[in-house]
C-alpha cells in the first residue's frame, strides 16, 4: 500500500497526528522536540534582543514527569512508524538530551552516536 506522506507537512498535535500514520512508514525520523526549558524570565540574546517562541505553551510542562510522559508517547509512535532498519535523529540541548536519551534506550533503540552541532548562537549563550 502506497502512503502519501512524501513531501508533505502535517500540522497538528504531534502525538495525535503520529497515531494516524501506518506502521513502518519511514526510513528516517528527524525530531526537534520541545526542550522543556522552564524559563521564568524572558530570554534575550547577548545584544539584548528578545528570543521568541521559547516561552510558548508547547514548551511548557507542569513537571518533569509530564515532560517524560510526553516524550515517551511521541517516541513510542516514532518507533512504531519507523521501518525496522530505519534511523531516528533527535535534536536536544543540555536541558533535555539526557532525559531523551534514557527514554530512547528504554524503548529499545540503540544509540549509535552523538552528533555535536557547533552552533554560534545556541540557547545556552542567551540570557534568561
Amino acid at each position: 500500500m502506497e502512503n502519501n506522506f512524501k513531501n508533505k507537512i502535517i500540522n497538528g498535535d504531534s502525538i495525535k497526528e503520529l497515531k494516524k500514520i501506518p506502521n513502518e512508514t519511514f526510513d528516517l525520523i528527524f525530531a526537534d522536540p520541545p526542550y522543556n526549558l522552564q524559563l521564568k524570565n524572558k530570554l534575550t540574546r547577548p545584544d539584548r534582543s528578545k528570543v521568541s517562541a521559547v516561552d510558548d505553551k508547547w514548551d511548557q510542562f507542569e513537571s518533569f514527569k509530564k515532560y517524560d510522559e510526553f516524550t515517551l508517547a511521541w517516541l513510542k509512535e516514532c518507533k512504531r512508524i519507523l521501518k525496522k532498519d530505519g534511523a531516528l535523529w533527535v535534536i536536544g540541548s543540555y536541558h533535555n538530551i539526557f532525559r531523551l536519551g534514557a527514554a530512547i534506550q528504554d524503548l529499545g533503540f540503540w544509540i549509535l552516536n552523538d552528533v555535536i552541532w557547533n552552533k554560534n548562537n545556541p540557547m545556552p549563550n542567551f540570557r534568561g
